[in-house]
């Protein structure tokens, strides 16, 4: 789970249970009934429609399109909660009908934050085509607010600067610096286009989380069925805190720590990158020509030999698009997700001595949703906001020795110039943070939860999944292998399995199961 990009790196596309579990054997709860100045909202109709016009891409717009089953509504929510007679926002969602005798809706959400769930259940009627789960659940794949075709949506950039590279919003990794005046106009820009600061203020994951208990009842959902990724687990506990009696089930998949604060976290988490980068040297150096060379130990050397010229001599392909060090940083990133990708990575950096940019433009396109005719989805966009609503703020001390930590710990991020110049693009956000890290602690009355960690997970590490599985008092499913999520894709029958069963029957696996990808 990224907090800021530069460029878009996203999570891979992959989006994917001892005891009987305590919701399986439990009576049915009488649901409290909302809020009275919450009422229309949950007793709304929702009017499901043919799915023309809610792709905000072409790529979307052909997915959607392409099964005249698929069918898209949007849901009215209060922008601000506590205000329910004021101004609304619009969750989109897109759902893929159940083939069978239906259980209910599975609502789902890749990650990010920022990530559009209308296409991962697009996606989902392909790659889940032979699980039992599209014959009993209705997927459901929502945008949260302030993301893709929800309305509101969070706009920063024109896609002239996306396509520039003129869209930072970190500084604690690569070359950029970001000043004090920079930083306020940065915000002001995103608020201007955005719909105005009330905006910025409301698209935390809380808010989110209560959107989603107003999808859960509109959908006809007396209990909640969930599968997040990344950012989604977050999103996933933060629901179970707030509305545990209103949880059938969950899965949580590449977990963030619930318990851990936004600088320990993200030190943990470029660990994890830096470690998979070292894995993929090595995977390279015994491959013929190997750009980053025959000795492990040597490879970040190398790769800064051949990235850092990047800062002052980009390259510039035909059709004017440009490679600097930050998007060439950023495409290793973002194959790193997935090991399988590792192969792709090593030519484009070979690509790059040769003063080519063609693979890592196409990494970041994949990762980042490019269009074709060169238009961005809002997801880094959506990322930066959403988590500026979540995360702990750095004074400007503090994200200097954050950014001398990482240079440190995670050398191929490091461009060279040191960390000074490093400043929290949050600071002058219009609200304060809304999350309270930690989160989902001490819940009460939660039935049994599914989350699977994979070992050698770069993005959210193992050991983030086994604290979010303790302090839900749930189950966890460890996986062995090198990838960020593994729920979702349908590729391996050892998850599947135990993912289908505990969704469907509510069983959860024996303790101390493992999967092997």
């Amino acid at each position: 789970m990224p907090r800021y990009t530069s460029r878009p790196v996203a999570i891979a596309a992959s989006v994917s249970i001892s005891l009987l579990v305590l919701g399986g054997c439990s009576q049915p709860q009488t649901q409290p009934e909302p809020q009275p100045d919450l009422q229309s909202f949950y007793k709304q109709e929702v009017a499901f429609e043919p799915c023309e016009g809610y792709g905000t891409t072409s790529a979307d717009e052909d997915a959607f399109a392409s099964d005249p089953a698929f069918r898209c509504a949007r849901v009215e929510v209060p922008l601000n909660y506590d205000d329910p007679s004021g101004r609304t926002a619009h969750i989109a969602l897109l759902k893929v009908p159940a083939t069978g005798d239906r259980i209910g809706s599975l609502l789902m959400n890749p990650g990010g934050p920022g990530g559009p769930g209308m296409s991962m259940a697009a996606a989902g009627a392909t790659t889940l085509a032979d699980s039992s789960l599209t014959e009993r659940f209705d997927l459901v794949g929502f945008d949260p607010r302030g993301v893709g075709a929800s309305t509101p949506a969070i706009d920063c950039f024109t896609d002239q600067q996306n396509e520039a590279g003129d869209t930072y919003t970190t500084v604690v990794a690569g070359s950029r610096t970001l000043s004090e005046d920079g930083s306020r106009r940065l915000v002001e820009q995103c608020a201007d286009r955005s719909g105005g600061r009330d905006v910025l203020a409301h698209v935390g994951t809380r808010d989110a989380a209560r959107d989603l208990d107003v999808l859960r009842a509109v959908l006809g959902d007396d209990k909640l069925s969930y599968l997040g990724q990344s950012y989604g687990t977050r999103l996933g506990a933060v629901y179970a805190e707030m509305f545990p009696e209103n949880v059938r089930a969950m899965v949580l998949d590449g977990a963030i720590d619930p318990r851990q604060r936004t600088f320990d976290r993200r030190i943990d988490q470029f660990t994890g990158f830096q470690r998979s980068f070292d894995e993929m040297a090595t995977a390279c150096a015994v491959t013929p020509d190997c750009p980053l060379g025959t000795d492990p130990g040597e490879a970040v050397e190398n790769f800064q030999d051949i990235v850092r010229p990047l800062i002052d001599d980009p390259i510039v392909t035909a059709d004017g698009r440009v490679l600097d060090f930050d998007a060439a940083y950023g495409a290793v990133t973002a194959g790193l997700y997935d090991s399988t990708v590792w192969p792709v990575i090593t030519a484009g950096i070979a690509e790059v001595q040769a003063g080519q940019a063609d693979t890592m433009l196409k990494i970041l396109d994949v990762f980042g949703g490019r269009d074709a005719d060169g238009t961005y989805p809002n997801f880094p966009e959506a990322l930066y906001a959403i988590n500026c609503m979540d995360e702990n703020r750095n004074t400007p001390e503090q994200e200097v020795e954050l950014k001398r930590r990482i240079q440190e710990i995670a050398p191929f991020t490091d461009a060279g110039l040191g960390p000074d110049g490093a400043r929290d693009p949050c600071e002058f956000w219009p609200a304060q943070p809304t999350l309270d890290l930690p989160y989902a602690t001490d819940i009460e009355g939660l039935p049994d939860t599914l989350t699977i960690s994979i070992t050698g997970d770069p993005s959210t590490p193992y050991e983030g999944g086994v604290s979010l599985a303790n302090t839900l008092g749930g189950s966890l499913l460890t996986v062995d292998g090198e990838r960020h999520t593994v729920a979702f894709g349908g590729t391996n029958p050892c998850v599947n399995g135990i993912v289908a069963d505990y969704l469907l029957d509510l069983t959860s696996p024996p303790a101390e199961t493992r999967c092997t990808l």
